[in-house]
């Protein structure tokens, strides 16, 4: 029993140390594609054109050539749309992923692994209860410091949950000296594959990644996620179009400190409910609680719209309200006496149709609001003007916003060093929206010197 720990121990010290040589020099090489078969001809002269060229510049781990790898290649090929559709969802996620890595010095093939995890979907879920873009399981959430809570799941928040997967593989690397080890262990758990190791090394077989014994789904892993980094490498070559990505942040982030419910926060930041959900899919309730003092994450040419908005919004950030059943009461006489239905109750709260046993605490609407609707207000985004139209635009039930539209004279204005659309907006006495629709703007860049058509009245000192 003694010499067969002295071996294994002889045998991780010895992976161990081939990575830290960085020699790579293992049996499975043997398996290994050329440079050329996953790597294309790139200028380092020049910055990154892209996010796609920025990952393919920073490719790090062996390829591996398998007829797995050949197998998963071809069905990724055979299916354009589901990696075209998957590479939609990412361009939310990439640049912050990818910025990571490269801060921490990781290859980059690993911002590929959500491409494998989750098909790049933050809400993904499943049958082991793993959720998120990384699949993290509760309890591995839990220890790397993801919440969990009624009120809000990290395993769902993009910034969250890729450091903490990015801790996490960092770890396994460390421990297990190669990568196509670290990947296993990500997938099946670092005590099954060390066990199957140990086991491998009792039998007397040289120890690596192709030569332990390892379930299908863990065994399909590696080759998957080589599938996908060869296909981002040369999509041309097998027929894919990626989408365009800049190699620029996509999103930032906002901190409140008011309770206001989600669809409102989509609203002032002009976001339809499922993008902004997209960015906040950590956030379990219709409602974002300011006493936890959330961050929330907004496209970065929203943040101005979203700021402004909220300055000028008159109405109510938030038509929820906490509620703690009495003994003997039903969801059927709790939703009724708070004007609710029992499946907008249910969903409110994340409960199952089936379920029959009462919560102590439930989410609730407002007195006031019918089911957590209403109208939102957003008159006062305009400068006050002699002549005035309304339109109603209605999205959906109970969801009518009613904008105020203006005549105004208008002047010029010259872009300065540090202006912004919000800024320029509380200057003249305007809304960012207003400043977009006189100069037809549709992002939030302002180049130095650009004239810009603004309210010729209202100027604030």
């Amino acid at each position: 029993m003694k010499f067969l720990r002295l071996f294994i121990l002889l045998v991780t010290a010895a992976l161990a140390g081939c990575a830290a040589n960085n020699t790579h020099q293992y049996a499975w090489q043997k398996h290994s594609y050329s440079a050329a078969e996953t790597s294309r001809t790139v200028d380092l002269t020049h910055p990154p054109k892209d996010i796609w060229d920025r990952i393919r510049r920073g490719f790090a781990i062996p390829n591996l050539n398998n007829d797995l790898t050949q197998y998963w290649t071809d069905y990724y090929a055979s299916h354009p749309e589901s990696i075209e559709r998957m590479s939609a969802r990412a361009s939310k996620y990439l640049y912050y992923v990818v910025q990571e890595i490269n801060r921490r010095g990781l290859p980059t093939e690993l911002a590929l692994l959500p491409f494998v995890e989750s098909a790049y979907d933050p809400t993904a879920y499943s049958r082991a209860h793993a959720s998120g873009l990384w699949q993290f399981i509760p309890s591995t959430g839990l220890h790397y410091n993801l919440q969990q809570t009624w009120w809000r799941d990290e395993r769902r928040d993009p910034v969250a949950s890729t450091n903490a997967a990015l801790d996490y593989l960092s770890y396994l690397y460390q421990l297990q000296g190669d990568w196509y080890l670290a990947l296993a262990s990500y997938n099946w758990g670092e005590g099954s594959v060390q066990r199957a190791m140990s086991k491998t090394a009792s039998n007397g077989d040289f120890v690596d990644y192709s030569s332990i014994n390892m379930p299908d789904e863990t065994r399909n892993y590696v080759p998957k996620l080589q599938a996908i980094k060869n296909i981002i490498a040369n999509p041309q070559k097998y027929g894919i179009v990626l989408p365009e990505i800049s190699n620029t942040p996509y999103f930032t982030t906002v901190q409140k400190s008011r309770d206001m419910d989600i669809a409102v926060a989509a609203k002032l930041a002009e976001m339809s409910v499922d993008d902004f959900k997209a960015l906040n899919a950590s956030f379990n309730r219709p409602i974002i609680l300011g006493e936890h003092h959330p961050t929330l994450l907004l496209p970065v040419n929203r943040v101005d719209i979203f700021n402004a908005n909220l300055e000028a919004y008159k109405g109510r950030l938030s038509s929820w309200q906490t509620y703690k059943a009495h003994r003997g009461e039903s969801y059927a006489t709790i939703a009724k006496r708070h004007g609710m239905s029992v499946a907008q109750l249910q969903a409110a709260n994340g409960i199952s149709g089936r379920s029959t046993r009462v919560a102590r605490v439930l989410l609730v609407s407002k007195p006031g609001n019918d089911a957590g609707g209403g109208s939102i207000q957003l008159a006062s985004l305009e400068v006050p003007a002699e002549k005035e139209s309304s339109v109603r635009v209605t999205h959906g039930r109970h969801n009518d916003i009613v904008i105020r539209r203006h005549r105004v004279n208008v002047r010029t204005h010259t872009v300065r060093h540090g202006d912004t659309l919000y800024s320029l907006a509380r200057r003249y006495n305007t809304s960012v929206q207003e400043l977009r629709r006189l100069n037809n703007l549709k992002g939030g860049a302002l180049a130095i010197g650009k004239r810009l058509r603004v309210p010729g009245t209202g100027v604030r000192g």
